[in-house]
């Protein structure tokens, strides 16, 4: 006879049948219940239903297996034995949470319910048992909002609005200061709502109010926000939730009651430190939703010192088991502690390095632990902007610092008027009184966000801080009122513009300037520690000494890709440039070039004292001649004047270089072999500044790389000219200098030919985003118009201009890599497309034994981790 499966695992009184290990199948805060409860934490009883009944849940069209309700049903009785109470008893009631829980944390993404077993018979009983009247009818009234917002799908405002004019009423401004008999008129109330809203009353029944939760819980594994947030967060979407069905605790039973949630250190900053927050006399629902203003967690110590002391023991324990830094929910029933749950913080990228680094200290962590546990997300984000500190402005208002970093944009109120000005190309700032999670696609697409109450554990601040998102919440100085905010007698807009600090908590008017921010001690070592784990070098697509400099200090070991016409576009040389291209001889070609060489040499020699004798890869000129050239009639006056070419010259010259398609047409290697003398100047440039920097007794080997080569012969043509252009140069001044040549790999036949262009080639970089333009038949100027559909239809998984084509692109890169070192063994080997500050194709070049991946500057430090991530993950292989 077949096993029939377990789809229900117990925790209670000291013993589970789940642990730690089980996230799979129990989800994050199933599996960690167990795991507290076997090691004695003082954790109410209950059961967790698998993520496995999840998706045989919605593959069935939400409807549960024949034999999931007789498991159920002996489940609720062993939960009744283990708490010695029972569903709808008249004595002893049972109540239950019911809440989701993926492997995965989505924090508020999914639904939650309290107080289940809650009816009209079911109150009473509790009020006699507790001798606690007002306590009673609090839990039912808020299992009565949260059933019919969850499970009902009533819109949660009905009961808020209810609440809210019962306060006014009362002339109070808190939910505890409501008396007994407003709380049963409420209960009324809110049972008049459910059957006014859904067609039928309030089910009695605890059995059916246990189905419909469950089911509900379930449900939230589909609904928009979770969806969203999986896609922003790349979690798996067959994975599940699971559901803890757990016993009631009470925090909001008396005054010597809390609830609360913490850190075992800052997540904000990574200090070591005991963070966190709590309210007296209420559930944890008040606490993350911002309703009240929460108490700091050290303030516990005084109000209840007992219970203070054994959540400090407990939580302290609990990150020595887990070794990272723990976010946990706990709640005081009448002096007595349970902790609610235990899972790893989610932190701001400073705090996870901050962490991170400590924890290596402490002799808690390895640093391979460290560098698997950083992610390329977070290290972009401590890049963010901050305030510039030269800046002069008057602060508006001032918050709690939710999630560092500056943002600068327009008020928005609404989540989706955020989506919708930023699809515009907007900035905007989100304002709400506080967020809920279905806020999540607004928060997505702000640069930061505002909040006029909630704490440092609220909605806002913990979902900005995992998003990278610049965030100031329990700003109680903004009044709110439909599209605009008033500040005492200042009144700010929809659409008016505000600056944002989530360092300081500063709410500005207005615009602000932003700076990148400098590298921390703790980045800069963490950033060391990667080059111990790693084979592939990195380096920086770099053109001018700042961007050199700023690759530098974050750790690049060279520049992989030097794009000399940029150098062409500034306005001191650009006329030159133009003259150059609208010469009609070779002699006037080359005098124009003459008054250029100067301006290349410099360039060139500032790059190379700036990388102090580490590689520097510079790419000959590349684009299409038009692009230097007036687009309008009186761009080519104002040219005219400079260089004294008539303007119907100018834009007959224009006219005549324009292409079809310029991305395949007269570039790259295709210019320097119809105009030598171009080539020439570059390469006289190139070798001038190094010879200039030979003198400061630094010495630098210049890699001069030809772009655009499909045909050997090509190269050689390229390779010839640059030989002897040196050579002149090294008789004229009587020198020395080491150099090499190698070329651009980013035409599908140079990838399919490598072997013969590697017989000339000391090194080979590919440029990965004309190899995908023209292995794909994609042009990367007019892609973007479609490759959101690919996705969106799962065509596509990824951008391919992105990430790496690896099924396609990349195997045209594996032939080139295998020809090319077939025939030259240690070939010199990188990449320089936008790919070489993707994680994904970072791998793919670990894999297939690159020398090197070249990236934007401020990607270096991404880089960085991703090809430590990427050695030490292949050695698991």
């Amino acid at each position: 006879m077949a096993k029939t499966e377990k789809y229900i695992y117990h925790f209670g009184n000291g013993k589970a049948q789940g642990k730690a290990s089980m996230k799979d199948l129990l989800g994050g805060k199933g599996a960690n219940l167990a795991e507290m409860t076997n090691n004695n934490v003082p954790v109410p009883p209950g059961f967790t239903i698998t993520t496995t009944m999840c998706n045989l849940f919605h593959k069935n069209k939400c409807k549960f297996p024949s034999s999931f309700k007789e498991e159920l049903n002996k489940a609720i009785s062993i939960l009744e034995k283990t708490t010695n109470k029972k569903f709808n008893d008249k004595d002893n009631p049972l109540l239950v949470s019911v809440r989701s829980g993926a492997k995965i944390s989505m924090p508020g993404m999914m639904d939650t319910v309290l107080n289940l077993g809650l009816n009209d018979n079911t109150v009473v009983a509790l009020s006699n048992k507790s001798k606690n009247e007002r306590f009673a009818y609090d839990s039912y009234r808020r299992f009565l909002t949260m059933f019919g917002d969850v499970v009902l799908e009533i819109k949660r405002e009905f009961f808020e609005k209810a609440l809210e004019k019962k306060k006014e009423k009362l002339n109070v401004q808190f939910d505890h200061q409501l008396d007994i008999d407003s709380l049963k008129e409420l209960v009324e109330e809110y049972k008049t709502i459910i059957k006014s809203k859904s067609g039928k009353p309030f089910p009695q029944k605890i059995e059916t109010q246990l189905d419909l939760t469950i089911k509900a819980v379930f449900n939230s594994w589909q609904n928009k926000r979770a969806i969203t947030y999986r896609e922003l967060n790349n979690i798996p979407h067959d994975i599940g939730t699971a559901v803890n069905v757990q016993a009631m605790v009470f925090g909001n039973f008396s005054d010597n009651s809390a609830t609360g949630v913490g850190f075992t250190r800052n997540p904000s900053t990574g200090k070591k430190e005991f963070y966190g927050e709590y309210l007296i006399n209420a559930q944890g629902e008040d606490v993350v939703a911002g309703i009240r203003t929460p108490k700091e967690i050290k303030n516990l110590q005084k109000d209840m010192p007992k219970a203070f002391k054994q959540l400090k023991d407990i939580t302290t324990k609990l990150e020595k088991n887990y070794k990272d830094m723990q976010d946990f929910e706990f709640t005081i029933e009448e002096g007595k502690l349970y902790m609610l749950q235990t899972r790893t913080g989610k932190r701001s990228a400073s705090a996870a390095i901050k962490i991170a680094m400590d924890m290596i200290k402490e002799k808690l962590i390895k640093e391979t632990d460290a560098i698997l546990r950083i992610t390329p997300e977070q290290i972009n984000n401590l890049l963010h902007p901050i305030i510039d500190p030269t800046a002069k402005y008057d602060i508006l208002a001032k918050g709690l610092p939710g999630a560092p970093g500056a943002a600068v944009g327009q008020v928005v109120f609404d989540p989706d008027k955020a989506v919708e000005l930023t699809d515009h190309g907007k900035s905007v700032i989100l304002v709400r009184p506080e967020t809920s999670p279905d806020d999540i696609n607004g928060i997505n697409a702000a640069k930061g966000i505002l909040t006029a109450r909630g704490g440092m554990i609220s909605h806002a601040a913990v979902v900005a801080r995992g998003m990278g998102k610049c965030c100031v919440v329990g700003c109680e100085e903004i009044k709110i009122n439909n599209n605009s905010f008033k500040v005492k007698d200042i009144e700010i807009a929809e659409n008016d513009w505000i600056t944002i600090d989530g360092n300081t908590g500063n709410v500005i008017l207005g615009q602000v300037n932003t700076i990148q921010p400098t590298i921390s001690k703790d980045l800069q070592s963490f950033l060391k520690i990667t080059e111990k784990y790693s084979n592939l070098s990195v380096r920086a697509n770099a053109d001018t000494p700042t961007d050199a400099q700023i690759a530098k200090d974050f750790g690049a070991k060279g520049i992989g890709l030097c794009r000399t016409e940029h150098m062409f576009f500034k306005k001191d040389r650009l006329p030159f440039m133009q003259e150059m291209i609208l010469a009609n001889t070779k002699e006037k070609r080359i005098k124009a070039l003459d008054k250029l060489i100067n301006f290349q040499t410099e360039d060139f020699y500032n790059l190379f004292k700036t990388m102090k004798g580490l590689p520097v890869t510079i790419r000959t000129l590349d684009p299409p001649l038009h692009e230097f050239l007036p687009k309008t009639e009186e761009e080519a006056q104002e040219l005219s004047k400079k260089i004294g070419i008539s303007v119907t010259d100018i834009l007959n010259k224009t006219k005549d270089l324009h292409e079809v398609n310029p991305m395949l047409g007269h570039r790259g290697c295709r210019l320097s072999i119809t105009y030598p003398e171009i080539l020439e100047m570059q390469v006289k440039a190139i070798t001038l500044a190094a010879l200039k920097l030979k003198k400061s007794k630094i010495s630098t080997t210049p890699e001069i790389m030809i772009p655009l080569v499909g045909n050997v012969n090509e190269f050689l043509n390229q390779k010839e000219i640059v030989i002897s252009t040196i050579k002149q140069i090294l008789k004229e001044k009587k020198s020395t200098l080491s150099y090499k040549i190698g070329t651009m790999i980013e035409i599908p036949r140079a990838a399919l030919t490598a072997d013969k262009i590697a017989e000339h080639a000391d090194f080979f970089s590919f440029g990965t985003n004309d190899l995908t333009q023209m292995g794909m038949g994609f042009s990367r100027d007019d892609a973007g118009k479609f490759i959101k559909i690919y996705l969106d239809k799962d065509i596509f998984q990824n951008d391919p201009f992105q990430t790496l084509d690896k099924e396609g692109i990349g195997e045209l890169i594996k032939i080139g890599v295998q020809k090319g070192r077939k025939v030259k063994k240690d070939l010199k080997i990188g990449i320089c497309g936008e790919h070489g500050g993707d994680p994904s194709s970072i791998d793919f070049c670990h894999l297939n034994d690159f020398t090197y991946v070249s990236c934007s500057p401020f990607r270096v430090p991404i880089a960085k981790l991703a090809t430590a991530q990427s050695y030490l993950n292949n050695l698991k292989k």
